[in-house]
């Protein structure tokens, strides 16, 4: 019998190998790139799996703590240059993402929220006076930023903020609220959109200011070991030099989303990984019928699915993340990512709990604690529909918006 026709007939077993090698994709990453990832692995190996799923049970993280350790090894603002941070690839930024959200979607969250939102900003948008002021600290995690866009009422159409500035003398004043802001209540500085007379700008606004307030959001469901907020602004005075010089209009904070978006295409697939990875796992050991249930068709066909469907998305973040390295990369593009991706990895989440049965909500496992993150990363930075709807209009030259 040939090789081919036993392997056909599961008469020859083959070694395991991991989803990711499947089409061999670490051939297409240069040396560099997997040195970061290992890096990052290795951290969250160390400090992150050993604790996340009593993070998660309690419903609180030790951010601080891992500023610190992250902005140690370059991990906060690692895609920007300057002012103390690493200037890596938009590649191996997306692959630290893919390894930090493979521990969990609220320590990704906590990076992004600094790196591609907060500190995006300043350094996309800020004077060099705020650049030298804010970004090297934030850089080392000593100071933590957090990105005030989202209010209770405006969620998908943040040109219809309530939030408003106006000038008084030399100063500036802010009252509003925002609300979902991931590490708000721990943050020493927010990046604040409000709508003036002159459009929609951004300030940078330290968490001590008189009248800025955050109340931590309890009783989530989900992104458990993520800190989140909601800030209220009243009557928040502020100096002139307070104001982000360059961002004018609603397309200097959709810009940053676009940053963050782009991470969250790759952080997507490292929860994927890891529920498939458990669920690879579990089918091998766990026995049924005499046999493991890692050699039943129907599990199989499971595994082959999801494996496929995460190459794809693979491929197509690293395709992004090329892309962005080249200075090309376009929202609608990002769009298409986050859309993708995300929704694949929250199917692939869903499957592989089948595979483990009534295990497979138990805390003991990562697959529904990924499950539940996921359903908080399908909405955020812009949910699937928005991101449906900005593919369409590029498709049709139609914008569907509020329609």
């Amino acid at each position: 019998m040939s090789e081919r026709s036993a392997g056909m007939s599961g008469q020859t077993d083959r070694a395991r190998i991991s989803p990711l090698e499947l089409l061999d994709l670490d051939g297409l990453l240069p040396e560099e790139d997997r040195q970061i990832r290992a890096v990052v692995a290795e951290l969250v190996t160390t400090r992150v799996r050993p604790h996340v799923a009593r993070w998660y049970e309690i419903g609180q993280a030790p951010v601080r703590e891992l500023a610190v350790e992250f902005g140690r090894v370059g991990l906060l603002g690692m895609h920007l240059t300057g002012y103390g941070c690493a200037g890596a690839s938009a590649v191996a930024y997306g692959l630290a993402c893919l390894e930090l959200e493979a521990g969990d979607s609220g320590v990704r969250s906590l990076v992004s929220v600094q790196g591609s939102l907060a500190m995006y900003a300043i350094w996309r948008y800020g004077s060099e006076e705020q650049k030298q002021q804010w970004l090297p600290r934030m850089a080392a995690g000593e100071l933590i930023g957090c990105f005030g866009l989202t209010e209770p009422d405006h969620g998908s159409d943040p040109a219809s903020m309530a939030t408003r500035a106006r000038r008084d003398g030399t100063d500036w004043v802010l009252s509003g609220g925002k609300m979902w802001i991931t590490n708000a209540p721990v943050a020493d500085v927010a990046v604040i959109w409000a709508r003036t007379d002159e459009g929609v700008r951004g300030f940078v606004v330290p968490m001590a200011t008189p009248g800025v307030t955050a109340r931590e959001i309890r009783h989530k469901m989900s992104l458990r070991a993520s800190s989140t907020g909601e800030i209220v602004l009243d009557d928040v005075r502020l100096p002139a030099d307070a104001l982000l010089p360059t961002a004018t209009g609603l397309k200097a904070p959709l810009s940053c989303l676009t940053e963050a978006r782009y991470g969250i295409v790759w952080g997507a697939l490292g929860a994927a990984r890891d529920c498939l990875h458990t669920a690879i796992d579990y089918a091998t050991s766990r026995e049924q019928f005499g046999r493991p249930i890692a050699g039943f068709q129907l599990t199989q066909a499971k595994l082959a699915d999801m494996a496929v469907e995460l190459q794809k998305g693979y491929l197509l973040a690293l395709h992004l993340g090329r892309l962005a390295d080249a200075g090309t990369l376009r929202p609608e593009q990002v769009s298409v990512g986050k859309l993708n991706n995300v929704r694949e990895a929250i199917d692939i989440a869903r499957q592989c709990r089948t595979i483990l049965g009534a295990n497979g909500i138990s805390g003991e496992y990562p697959v529904l604690r990924h499950a539940n993150n996921l359903e908080s990363v399908l909405t955020y930075e812009g949910t699937s529909e928005i991101h449906q709807l900005v593919i369409g209009q590029r498709l049709t030259g139609l914008a569907a918006f509020g329609g």
